[in-house]
């Protein structure tokens, strides 16, 4: 899988790989664009979904090593998307294969989702796909670089970008022609944003995150600018709803606000709920916690989602990617294990 590249956009190769390979071993396998979903034997129980994504984000100019060529050495598995999350999609698939060999009560479906990186469109594709095909899911492990850990609440996020206007004009004669500096309104409208109430702080997630990350504006230093703008990434727990965030950040800024992503609801589990008590039971040392980080649990709104995955969310995205193989293997024994405790539950309250 690492050496097969998978740019998020580009994920056609390692689709078509990851479809043979699963044919060939006799598994339903569907294609939704760049994405697959595969359906296990099981006819009866809940629906469970096993769900991670295929693509990466490009090399950076740091590594070190050929990012597409993967090289095992002292334990570790190094290549471009490794960690995050080819190996949380290898184990899924480990696991689900041993699923089909000694099926469980539960219909388990495997999702390998394209475009988790840009804009999640593969996991909201293979979430319709599998509706219309009678299988909703009735709980979703996402999988993700947690140390198999537990991630029981996931922040939403809106993105926007605030943009001011003015007469251009020179530096020198700004007072005289009574212009306004729109650099000193995007200020103000930072300001105001930054001062938000989202509600309040999420009991797993944490407070609030609210962070101008790009700026655009300017064309010489004598000159007054026209236009300039501010990208905002602003996280928020189950506290407040997608919309409430943008309609209070319009009321904020007097400048014009402009969505830059589709906004995304928090994702939460409770803590109760017989998919964590499986998992809990399955791997008793995991802690639970929260993350401002997303994932494609979001394509899930109205099932049980649970993120768990081998590797770490440290190593994501950074030159010379890695992941332990005793990671990914005690990822496939963990995945296989989970959907088994669930599927021997009780879901009563599912």
């Amino acid at each position: 899988m690492v050496e097969t590249p998978s740019l998020s956009g580009s994920e056609a190769a390692l689709c078509g790989l990851l479809a043979d390979v699963l044919a060939a071993r006799g598994v339903e396998v569907r294609r939704a664009g760049n994405s697959l979903l595969a359906v296990g034997q099981g006819r009866a129980g809940p629906v469970v979904a096993l769900n991670s994504h295929l693509d990466t984000v490009p090399a950076s100019s740091a590594w070190t090593r050929a990012p597409y060529r993967a090289t095992c050495e002292d334990g570790r598995v190094y290549g471009l998307g490794s960690n995050d999350a080819k190996a949380p999609a290898a184990a899924m698939i480990a696991a689900f294969l041993r699923l089909q060999r000694a099926p469980v009560r539960a219909r388990v479906v495997l999702m390998l989702a394209e475009r988790e990186e840009t804009d999640g469109a593969g996991s909201l594709a293979l979430a319709r796909a599998a509706r219309e095909a009678g299988l909703d899911p009735d709980a979703v492990v996402v999988g993700e670089p947690t140390g198999l850990d537990l991630c029981v609440a996931q922040m939403g996020r809106v993105v926007i970008e605030v943009i001011e206007r003015a007469e251009p004009c020179h530096v020198a004669h700004r007072r005289a022609l009574q212009r306004e500096n729109p650099i000193r309104a995007l200020v103000q409208d930072l300001e105001a944003i930054a001062a938000l109430d989202l509600g309040p702080e999420d009991p797993v997630a944490g407070p609030a995150v609210i962070e101008p990350t790009m700026l655009r504006g300017g064309t010489a230093a004598n000159v007054i600018p026209g236009e300039v703008s501010c990208v905002v990434d602003l996280r928020f727990g189950r506290g407040c709803a997608p919309d409430d965030v943008v309609r209070r950040i319009r009321e904020a800024a007097s400048g014009s606000v402009r969505l830059v992503e589709a906004p995304l609801a928090a994702c939460w589990i409770a803590t109760d709920h017989p998919l964590v008590q499986a998992a809990r039971r399955v791997r008793p040392e995991a802690r639970l916690y929260g993350s401002a980080g997303l994932s494609d649990w979001t394509a899930f709104p109205h099932g049980a989602g649970l993120k768990v995955g081998p590797g770490l969310s440290t190593r994501s995205h950074t030159a010379d990617e890695f992941v332990l193989e005793s990671e990914i293997l005690d990822g496939a024994r963990f995945y296989e294990a989970l959907v088994r405790e669930y599927a021997g539950g009780d879901h009563s309250g599912a």
